[in-house]
Parts: structure tokens; C-alpha cells; sequence
């Protein structure tokens, strides 16, 4: 095992197991889209936007140098990953990509 990441917001204070291996772990923290109270439009919606934001941070992980980058410069990286706008960080990907 490689990489762990943790999603839920509860999770960010709670002790995690011990993985086998040494796998670098992150906290990636999203809303429960199962605790969100809407109509059933709503809901779908949340549930929807948390998927967008999941899949954003994973695609700017993927994209990583992970050659290049030193255990503790890619423990940093991901710690960034999930502590910023997914969305802003794609946007940021894509520009780069493109100059």
C-alpha cells in the first residue's frame, strides 16, 4: 500500500489504523452529501459536487511527479491537494498545461 487518504470530515481528529507497509497518508476531508436535508434534486446535487471534487483532487494527485518528488516534498503536496479548491487547483493545471 502506497498512499491512504481519509474523505470524510470526521475523520480529520480521529486516529487512524496502522496500514501495512508505509503508506504516505492525507486528509482529504468533503462534506457528507448523506447528511445533507434538501429535496431529492438537492441532494442529488450534493452528492454530484462532492463526486466533482473527489475527482478533481484525484486527478491533480495522478498528475504528480512522483519520480521527482522526495517522500516528505509529496507528503507536503498532498496535504496541499486536499487543503485547497480542487476545482481552483484543476483550473491551475490546465493553465499550466496550456503555456
Amino acid at each position: 500500500m502506497d498512499f491512504v487518504f481519509t474523505v470524510c470530515d470526521n475523520a480529520a481528529g480521529e486516529q487512524c489504523p496502522i496500514w501495512p507497509g508505509q503508506p504516505i497518508s492525507a486528509h482529504w476531508g468533503f462534506a457528507d452529501p448523506a447528511a445533507f436535508e434538501g429535496s431529492e434534486a438537492e441532494t442529488r446535487a450534493q452528492f454530484q459536487e462532492i463526486f466533482r471534487q473527489i475527482r478533481a483532487r484525484i486527478e491533480i494527485f495522478v498528475e504528480l511527479p512522483f519520480a521527482q518528488l522526495e517522500r516528505l516534498a509529496l507528503e507536503k503536496r498532498l496535504r496541499e491537494i486536499g487543503a485547497d479548491d480542487p476545482a481552483a487547483q484543476a483550473r491551475q493545471s490546465e493553465e499550466g498545461a496550456a503555456q
